[in-house]
C-alpha cells in the first residue's frame, strides 16, 4: 500500500480508531498530537512529523512522509536543530520499518552519503543513532 496516496485523509481517518478529545487537563504535547491526527497528512509540516515520529503515533503513514522530505534534504531542521527530523526517523521502533524496506533502505543510502564532518556536528549520540539504522539492514 502507498501511504503517499492518502494525503488529503487524517490519521484518525486511516489509523483508527478515531481518538477522543484530549483531557481538560492534558499536558500541550498531547493536545498537540491529538490535534495534528486531524490534520490532512498532505498539510502536515516537518515539525509535525517529527512530534507524531517521536511520539510513535501513526508511524506507517508519517514515516513514509518523513523519508520523503529526508531524501531531499536529510539535515532538514524540523523545529529544534539541523537533522533532528533525521535523528527521531531513525528512532522510530524497527517494527515500523518492517512494513517499509524500500523507503528504509533509500533512507540509509541518503545517510550513508551524508559528509563525515555534517554528522560529527549532530547533538551527541545522533551519529550513533544513524549507524545502528545504517547498519540495521
Amino acid at each position: 500500500m502507498d501511504h503517499l496516496l492518502h494525503l488529503d485523509r487524517t490519521l484518525d481517518e486511516l489509523d483508527p480508531p478515531r481518538w477522543a478529545d484530549p483531557a481538560g487537563d492534558a499536558t500541550h504535547l498531547v493536545r498537540k498530537v491529538h490535534a495534528l491526527r486531524r490534520v490532512p497528512l498532505g498539510k502536515l509540516q516537518p515539525a509535525d512529523l517529527r512530534t507524531l515520529i517521536s511520539q510513535r503515533v501513526g508511524l506507517p503513514y508519517a514515516l513514509p512522509l518523513a523519508v520523503q522530505l529526508l531524501l531531499d534534504e536529510p539535515l532538514l531542521d524540523a523545529y529544534f536543530h539541523e537533522g533532528d527530523l533525521l535523528v527521531v526517523t531513525v528512532n522510530a521502533p524497527a517494527s515500523a520499518w518492517v512494513a517499509l524496506p524500500e523507503l528504509a533502505a533509500q533512507l540509509r543510502v541518503a545517510i550513508e552519503a551524508l559528509p563525515e564532518a555534517a554528522v560529527t556536528d549532530l547533538p551527541m549520540g545522533a551519529a550513533a543513532d544513524l549507524a545502528r539504522f545504517v547498519a540495521s539492514a
